[in-house]
């Protein structure tokens, strides 16, 4: 009894799953309240069906779904991705064609594209002279005389709209741990830029220019250094108030550092050197760019491991939200791209003015940092219209839904804890728990650009898809 009494004159302290209101009352009226985000997962008989299922396969080990899981994750994790060299699209990226643009996402035609990514067709064909007016760009966009091909498809990422067309300058990036290839284009900054949807003269002459200067000077750079470990920068990165997909800050400061006395080495127009280290240093997301290309060369590695659920790929093309997973090969697996609902939008802007969420910039998320890692870059959760401790808790719930942690990249606040890692299917279908992404936010007229920045889960449905499809290949 007098445990009991005790009990009741302690300091009550309460942890609430489910309903926020709960929290805030109590917090309201004083009390400590730690609040758990969960809702149970809505499964329909297919679901219940599939996951019987996997059980199954488990059970009768018809495949090794845990070996194979291993394997998938030790690859992802050992990847040690370097930046080699610099060279045009279309004589680095596999596949790519001298009528060819890339986009990001899933595969999507011209009559399903949404008006960013066509925003940034439109540019495309004018950047490569394709055309001289919008109206004819467009009437050459509608012909069938260009092929669309996702980014992925060809061993490359590219954000938001992620438009890569034959000119443009692209990052060759190695796996040295086991030889695969990634590529993505160089970061314009933000705001009016191409990768938003924006097309004006200004966004061709900054294009033209980074071909012409930044490229060459970079590529110089880069050779002179013999390449660049971008694992370590990022590691360090993360170290810093870094998230790897929003806040670029200080991996882009990290590279400035290995770029700029080489630059000055290599370079020898004082006018040249000083317009390109100003570029750098005045575009924060930089290494926006080679922080998704390190997370596709380290998950490409991890495809196609049979009997694996983890996730190698999740994009949005601003129509549809896609994945692919390692034990499934290329299938894709889509549901519709939805609008962040938690954001935060420049000023003149709304809600209406909006994009469904879009990019291959997700993939640093797919790799373990970005919205996973979110608890490391406190300063950017406001930017994207969150809180501090909803950022920690975001992370958090995101070990529920991976297979390991990635001890290379760790979490300050969490003390030093492995950023969560390998997204699983079974797990984020049986347990109800989507996973978490920052992003940014484009107009979704054509022409505009980026109009703020948001937080939004990924669709629990593609993973639904995903597992009745492993279930009915292993089965």
């Amino acid at each position: 009894m007098g445990k009991v009494n005790e009990l009741f004159k302690s300091e009550l302290k309460v942890i609430n799953i489910g309903l926020s209101a709960f929290a805030e009352s109590l917090q309201m009226t004083g009390y400590k309240v730690v609040h758990v985000e969960w809702s149970p997962p809505l499964f329909g008989e297919d679901v219940r069906e599939a996951l019987d299922k996997f059980n199954e396969i488990v059970v009768s080990k018809k495949v090794d779904v845990e070996k194979a899981n291993e394997e998938a994750f030790k690859r992802l994790v050992s990847a040690r991705p370097k930046l080699v060299r610099m060279g045009k699209a279309i004589d680095l990226i596999p596949g790519m064609k001298k009528n060819m643009l890339l986009h990001a996402g899933p595969p999507v035609t011209w009559d399903r594209m949404c008006g960013p990514m066509k925003g940034a067709v439109l540019g495309a064909i004018i950047y490569e002279g394709w055309a001289e007016t919008l109206e004819e760009a467009e009437k050459l966009a509608q012909s069938g005389k260009i092929e669309f091909s996702p980014c992925h498809q060809h061993q490359a990422v590219g954000p938001m709209a992620g438009v890569v067309s034959p000119s443009m300058p692209v990052f060759e990036v190695v796996n040295e741990t086991y030889g695969n290839k990634a590529y993505t284009n160089m970061n314009e900054g933000l705001g009016k830029v191409l990768r938003m949807g924006a097309y004006s003269k200004e966004v061709i002459e900054r294009l033209k220019w980074m071909e012409k200067v930044l490229y060459p000077t970079i590529s110089r750079a880069i050779e002179y250094l013999g390449g660049i470990d971008l694992k370590n920068i990022l590691a360090q990165a993360l170290h810093m108030g870094d998230e790897g997909h929003n806040r670029n800050r200080a991996a882009t400061s990290l590279l400035f550092r290995q770029l700029a006395p080489a630059i000055v080495k290599t370079t020898n127009d004082p006018d040249v050197v000083e317009s390109v280290l100003k570029f750098i240093d005045g575009n924060d997301h930089f290494f926006l760019n080679l922080s998704m290309v390190t997370a596709k060369a380290s998950l490409d590695a991890a495809r196609n491991i049979e009997g694996s659920t983890m996730v190698v790929v999740m994009a949005r093309n601003g129509t549809d939200f896609g994945i692919q997973v390692s034990g499934l090969g290329d299938e894709w697996f889509t549901a519709p791209a939805e609008v962040p609902p938690n954001a935060l939008y420049f000023p003149g802007f709304t809600k209406e003015d909006a994009n469904p969420d879009i990019g291959d910039s997700s993939i640093t998320e797919t790799a373990g940092w970005g919205g996973f890692a979110i608890a490391a870059a406190p300063a950017i959760v406001q930017f994207t219209g969150g809180t501090p401790q909803e950022a920690v808790n975001k992370t958090k719930m995101m070990y529920e839904i991976t297979i390991g942690e990635n001890t290379t990249y760790q979490i300050p606040y969490l003390n030093f804890r492995g950023t969560p890692t390998g997204i699983d299917i079974k797990s984020v279908v049986e347990k109800g728990i989507p996973p978490f992404i920052d992003t940014g936010i484009a107009h979704k007229m054509p022409g505009i650009g980026q109009v703020g920045a948001g937080l939004v889960d990924a669709p629990i449905e593609v993973f639904k898809k995903a597992l009745i499809a492993f279930v009915k290949k292993y089965s």
